[in-house]
């Protein structure tokens, strides 16, 4: 063999080499790239301190006994919050374990309403957050805080953390303001968290409907008030014009007391009074204002806490709630 036939095989060779390569490489990129679809993202109608220091109101007992009763740095001040260091009045002879988490919460006393049927709603306790033992001793225990809703206080309960998870949110149709009531249990909405009167989505509020109306937590309660009702100022004037007015008249022509806006005269010849407004009212039908919508967080005797969802306008303490 020649030289020149040697190199003629060797440049075949390369060139087959590379269209092998290219081919391969064309393929490669025409390929279909599979597509990894993520799971849909759950979302709650709830989170973090509206979750975990929504508050309650219980007729049962709480008890008393196991209490924040000092401060590491107490000597500089009287209110805690994270990060700072707290004593707690139970230790390892109470079968506390360093690294357990504590709740903390305060009752705040009788819940007296104008806005209820029932009795006796009971007591609200406030939940101002969590605190984690870091150290334990026979008798006592040092604990760090963890979570704090509001500033702590010496005499704050600790008790048994609950494991609480918001119900999941779901896409749902436009708020039905003409929605027909749904024959299901009716209470009041007779107080919010922080002392709130006018409310809005995401606030907190507590109705007097709960285990012994079979309110479960996750249930929607629609909340509407009476046509007509919920302004929180009070107006003076009874109709929006007057029937009979006078000043409009010329000098020249010297009418008398009148006015073009007013309400129809009664009777079927207009010969009667005007109609006021109260008294076209009079014989109306039950008229319900949806108002807005809720989302039950927490069931407890006679009452439930939950987080409005969705408002249509301004939500009131007092207003009405029904079971969906």
């Amino acid at each position: 063999m020649n030289r020149h036939s040697f190199f003629n095989k060797i440049a075949a060779s390369a060139l087959a080499a590379a269209s092998v390569f290219a081919i391969q490489s064309q393929a490669q990129q025409t390929r279909p790239v599979p597509v990894v679809v993520p799971a849909p993202r759950e979302y709650r109608v709830a989170v973090g301190n509206n979750v975990n220091c929504a508050g309650y109101v219980t007729t049962a007992p709480i008890s008393t006994e196991q209490r924040i009763v000092g401060g590491w740095n107490e000597q500089d001040g009287s209110i805690y919050s994270q990060p700072n260091v707290v004593y707690l009045n139970i230790g390892s002879n109470s079968g506390v374990r360093q690294g357990d988490v504590l709740a903390v919460v305060r009752p705040r006393g009788q819940v007296k309403t104008r806005w209820t049927n029932k009795d006796d709603l009971g007591m609200y306790v406030q939940e101002v957050g969590s605190v984690e033992v870091v150290r334990v001793k026979t008798d006592h225990s040092v604990a760090k805080v963890k979570m704090s809703c509001d500033n702590f206080l010496l005499g704050d309960l600790v008790r048994p953390m609950e494991t609480r998870v918001a119900p999941v949110f779901t896409q749902r149709a436009g708020l039905d303001l003409f929605a027909d009531p749904s024959g299901k249990p009716i209470g009041r909405l007779f107080m919010a968290r922080d002392n709130l009167e006018v409310l809005g989505r995401e606030n907190i509020v507590y109705v007097d409907l709960g285990n012994e109306d079979n309110v479960r937590i996750g249930d929607r309660l629609t909340i509407f008030r009476p046509l007509g009702k919920g302004n929180p100022f009070e107006n003076d004037e009874k109709e929006s014009v007057s029937a009979r007015n006078s000043g409009f008249q010329s000098f020249e022509y010297r009418g008398g007391r009148f006015s073009n806006q007013a309400g129809r005269k009664s009777g079927e010849n207009a010969r009667g009074s005007v109609v006021t407004s109260e008294e076209a009212k009079e014989d109306r039908p039950f008229i319900r204002k949806v108002v807005g919508e809720m989302v039950v967080l927490n069931v407890k005797e006679k009452t439930a806490t939950a987080v409005i969802v969705r408002n249509a306008q301004e939500i009131h303490t007092g207003d009405y709630v029904e079971v969906q």
